[in-house]
């Protein structure tokens, strides 16, 4: 299954240094798709307008939503208390993944 996840962050000065010391964790974190709970297929971050940090997203494939939830909890930025929620979204069963190139092997 996949799956479009959104993570907006919280917000302020305190976020975006704690954001800038979890990365290297949050980093291996998704290239191990969570010790093999999902593969993220890609995904980035989310910037707002003046160029700041907001949150992140990515497409997920998980056996279901439980792993794909377990995944993003998992995450050092969402341990870390980065990450103000999670919002998962299944994609249809015809979503054709093949069109990215994955981030992770």
């Amino acid at each position: 299954m996949y799956f479009l996840m959104i993570c907006p962050h919280h917000q302020g000065p305190q976020i975006a240094a704690l954001r800038d010391a979890l990365r290297p964790q949050h980093r291996a974190w998704v290239a191990s798709g969570g010790a093999g709970l999902a593969k993220v297929l890609t995904g980035s971050a989310l910037w707002d307008d003046a160029g700041q940090g907001m949150g992140n997203f990515g497409i997920l494939e998980a056996a279901d939503e439980a792993a794909a939830r377990a995944f993003a909890q998992g995450d050092p930025f969402a341990q870390g208390g980065v990450i103000a929620r999670v919002d998962l979204t299944r994609l249809a069963d015809s979503f054709q993944a093949s069109r990215i190139s994955p981030m992770t092997s």
